[in-house]
């Protein structure tokens, strides 16, 4: 049995059922946090990082580019492996290459060890998601999908908002070198102990999928519908991935915000996103998803706008709470993608998407460093130009789920 844990009071069942608690989503939510806590307290600031270790601007521009390559390249291995070893061993096997990423950057503090570590620790959540999608496919009813996906979603935001005010107080004590090397060592601590919490408390997966080795095959099984929202998802990810890995730049480099300021901003975020994920999710799944989604578009196309004119804290609050909402619709995209897919072939048409947009956007990101170098105005222009253009195609072709 997969049933709550908690009491047989009859507001525990029904605050489970509403929510889609289940011991493995519990499980599985201790993970996220864990995990992602260990995470953002370093990986946020790498690019302060090498920097401090001597690496330059396009060494930036190189990690984002990498990251959104990385991403791509692993999604697909990893929606294979977890339609044919089941999601709980792929878990397993995807915290052990993280925390060897982290031993890489602990052990050598070097700037190239930095990009050889992060080849394995960088792109935890893209390896992992499908697994996780499928986890939540397989364990929650239809109807309760993207409640699922939305707690996962609303708690994934905890760490994202912690994990930096703990990564810049630590650099606050210890410098950029030594704060963020330390962040790294209590990564590995927490991705032990919740691959061992995971182990203990998922489910093992009865289900196995049909593991298809090719993506030209699961091509051709996907849906005109699910093509149309990958098209409009690609311009979204460049109007996202451009400035991406420079928003911490023109905060603490460009417009003097300290780490701790950066961290509560981040905070900001993450909050932001949180009060409107459950509302959301309930409303989706009783009304049209499109709106939801087309929303969420518009706050990719709308915060690097808002960046470009912030030059005080307060101006960046306000930027900061924009890119929150851009998180508005983005449980129900994912869940539209899970529902879209084959019931064989999840995980893996799950990681199809991710490959074929993240090896695009990779291109993005990498020219995102030479836009920065031209200038931070050409960059984060270009950024929302591409935004818009992925919010009118979805406006124009995407469509709701019955």
């Amino acid at each position: 049995m997969d049933q709550f844990p908690g009491g047989r009071s009859t507001w525990h069942r029904k605050l489970a059922d509403f929510f889609g608690l289940k011991k493995s989503i519990i499980a599985l939510l201790a993970m996220v946090v864990l995990v992602g806590l260990g995470e953002k307290m370093a990986e946020r600031f790498l690019p302060i990082y090498l920097l401090a270790l001597g690496g330059g601007v396009l060494s930036i521009g190189l990690l984002n580019a990498m990251d959104n390559l990385l991403s791509a390249l692993y999604s697909y291995p990893g929606g294979y492996l977890s339609d044919r070893f089941g999601y709980k061993k792929a878990l397993l096997i995807f915290n052990l290459i993280a925390m060897f990423g982290y031993l890489i950057v602990i052990l050598f503090p070097f700037w190239q060890a930095v990009i050889i570590g992060s080849v394995f620790f960088l792109s935890w959540t893209a390896i992992s998601l499908p697994a996780t999608m499928s986890l939540v496919s397989r364990v929650l009813p239809e109807d309760k999908r993207t409640m699922g996906v939305t707690v996962h979603s609303l708690i994934r935001r905890i760490p994202m908002a912690l994990g930096p005010i703990i990564g810049g107080v630590m650099i606050a004590l210890y410098g950029e070198k030594t704060g963020i090397r330390l962040a790294f060592v209590a990564a590995l601590i927490l991705g032990l102990v919740s691959l061992i919490l995971q182990q203990a408390m998922i489910r093992d997966d009865p289900y196995r999928g049909k593991p298809e080795k090719r993506p030209s095959k699961l091509w051709r099984l996907m849906t005109p519908a699910l093509k149309n929202l990958l098209v409009s998802d690609i311009m979204i990810r460049f109007a996202e991935q451009i400035p991406y890995a420079f928003v911490v730049v023109w905060c603490m480099k460009v417009n003097s915000i300290s780490a701790v300021q950066f961290g509560v901003l981040t905070t900001i975020e993450m909050a932001t996103a949180v009060l409107v994920y459950i509302p959301v999710a309930y409303l989706a799944d009783r009304s049209a998803k499109k709106p939801f989604v087309v929303i969420t578009f518009f706050n990719f196309t709308l915060f690097p706008l808002v960046l470009l004119f912030s030059h005080s804290f307060l101006m960046m609050v306000i930027a900061f709470i924009v890119r929150g909402l851009k998180e508005f619709g983005e449980p129900t995209r994912k869940a539209l993608i899970m529902d879209l897919a084959p019931d064989d072939n999840k995980a893996g048409m799950f990681g199809l998407y991710y490959l074929i947009r993240d090896v695009i956007v990779s291109i993005a990101a990498l020219g995102g460093a030479f836009l920065w170098q031209l200038s931070p105005t050409a960059n984060l222009l270009t950024a929302a130009a591409c935004g818009l253009i992925g919010t009118i195609y979805f406006w124009i072709s995407g469509r709701d789920l019955k």
